[in-house]
Order: C-alpha cells, then structure tokens, then sequence
C-alpha cells in the first residue's frame, strides 16, 4: 500500500520544496485517467500532483503526463492562467507530475447569461494566445505514437489510425464499424494540407476544465488546466472540445474574443471537413476509452446516447461536404 503522504513529501522535495511543509493530503475528484491529489503547505499554498496509472489505456494515453508539462510550458510564456509546472519525473514516461493549483472552480451552471458571455469572450482571447505558440513538428510530443511527423497528414491520420485500432482491438460499441469509420473518413483527408503550421491544441477544454475564479468580484478565468491531451496540430481542432458536443459555430461571444486577438476562424469548406474529422477523433476516444477505463453503465448509457449520435452526424457531414466538394 502507497502512503501518499511520505510520496507527497518525496516529490516535494525533488522540486526543491521543504517537504516539512506539508500539512495536507488529499484526493481530488474529476479525473478520468490519472490520480490526482492536492497538496497543502504552512504558508497556505496549493499544488496539484498527478500520477499516471498502470492500467491499460488508450495507444496515445502512453506517456500523458509529458505532454500535459509541454502544454504547461507553453502556456506559461503565453500568459494565459494554467498551473505552473514544478516537475515532472519518476522515469522516462513521466510518472507523476507537480504543478501549482490553479484558483476557481469548474464553469459551472452558476453563472449567469452576461457573465458567461464575458468569460466566452475572454476564453477566446486566451485560446488565440495559445494558439501562436509553435511547435517544431505535427503530433503528440509524448512521442507516444512515434515521432512527430513534417506534414500534418501523416501525423493526424495516424492518430486517427491509432484510436480505431484501439477501438478494434477493445471491441468498442460503435454506432458504425471501425472500417467504415476509416474508409467515411479518407475523403475528408485532402483537407488537412492545408494546415502547414504545427500550433498548440490543447484538445480538452471542456468546462471542467475551465477554472473561474470569483475571489475578486466579478468571475474571471483562473486557469486552462487538464492539457494532458495536447498535441501539435490544427488550431481548429480545439473547437470541438470547446463547443463539447455541439458546434462552435454558434458562440458568437468565444468566437468574437478569438478573432479580437488575432485567431482565424473561417468555415469553409475545407475547414468544416477538417473540423469534421476532429469531432471524429474525439468522439471516437470518448466511446473507446469506457472500455478498459471500466466506466460502468451509467456512464456506458451516457456516451451511447449522445456521444454516439454526434459520430455518425460528423461522419455524416463528411460524405455531404464531400459530395458537395
């Protein structure tokens, strides 16, 4: 049995942090994948520390917590509130992951229409800043599907590649074969050269991790968190997980706040094929992952019910766009 209290002071003080400090352990709820726990210390400061697991998962989740510092790196030269990084170690895969706590809770429902609308808006302006950091390459700098690749074609197919073969070999429930989905997916493939810049996607931002912070007065945005998924892409790809389930198209606010700060958010053709893909990609993680995630019913009957539909409606889109192209 672990004692997470004599691991917590261990990684405390690898990070250069007086492990006498501590005087708080305790499990955070939310996470999916990795274990996450709050560190408190004397003087009242936070830290988040994560720690990957044994269990199996999905073929891109190997070596999540590299990515998730990349993103923290990156955001931190950018100025948009995410949790600083302290350190990253264990062993090569990157064990476990120190990082600073964020202030403010998840978006939630509390907040009313103006203030959601603000923050949309200033959502945007952040993801914009976000979206000029570059990366040397296309893919995830894990290197947990090989190494990052030249053309963003190569690198994104093989993501997707990855997840079907993941879905194949769990036996996923999916609303259409893993082969159809390949076989629907490759005419929307010629799109994706036009994406020549590989930019930071941070490929989450659902409003769980969205942190708003109220200690001020009115709600501001206390940090972008959760960037275990990030990858070196197409900045549009970040539009799905921000418009969750929906489409991006219609938050006017987020999309006013993007362009103010210099994000381009066209759709043509092309994009909304590429767009389409990436609501694939998702989607395709969201039904694969409940399998050796071991999620339970409940959360079974939730994907099937409207994760499922969403799949087949971007698979849809991508023959009608296609067609039409």
């Amino acid at each position: 049995m672990v004692d997470s209290w004599e691991r917590a002071r261990r990684i405390l003080e690898g990070s250069k942090i007086p492990p006498d400090r501590l005087v708080h352990v305790r499990p955070l709820d939310g996470g999916t994948y990795n274990t996450v726990e709050e560190l408190r210390l004397t003087d009242g400061s936070r830290y988040v520390l994560k720690l990957a697991p044994d269990t199996p998962g999905l073929s891109y989740e190997k070596r999540l917590l590299v990515s998730e510092a990349e993103f923290y790196r990156c955001a931190a030269a950018t100025g948009v509130p995410a949790p600083r990084l302290m350190s990253l170690g264990g062993d090569a895969a990157g064990r476990h992951l120190l990082m600073t706590a964020c202030p403010g809770e998840a978006w939630g429902s509390w907040l009313t229409d103006a203030q959601q609308a603000v923050l949309r808006a200033e959502l945007g302006r952040q993801v914009a800043r976000l979206h000029r950091v570059t990366g040397p390459a296309f893919g995830y700098p894990s290197g947990a599907l090989g190494p990052l690749s030249r053309h963003w074609r190569s690198a994104f197919t093989g993501m997707l590649d990855a997840v079907l073969d993941d879905a194949r070999h769990y036996r996923a429930r999916l609303p259409r074969s893993a082969d159809e989905v390949a076989r629907t997916a490759r005419a929307a493939y010629p799109a994706l050269e036009e994406v020549t810049t590989p930019s930071l996607v941070h490929f989450d931002l659902w409003p769980g991790n969205i942190l708003v912070d109220r200690s001020a007065g009115e709600p501001r945005i206390g940090g972008l968190i959760d960037g275990e998924r990030m990858f070196w892409g197409d900045p549009l790809a970040d539009f799905v997980s921000l418009a969750l389930l929906g489409d991006i198209r219609k938050d006017e606010a987020f999309l006013a706040g993007y362009r103010e700060a210099g994000g381009r958010a066209e759709f043509d053709i092309p994009a909304l094929l590429r767009l389409a893909l990436y609501r694939v990609y998702l989607y395709l993680i969201m039904l694969t992952e409940t399998v050796p995630r071991e999620a339970g019913a409940e959360h079974d009957r939730w994907v099937q019910k409207l994760v499922a539909p969403e799949l087949v409606a971007a698979l849809d889109e991508i023959e009608a766009l296609a067609a039409s192209g």
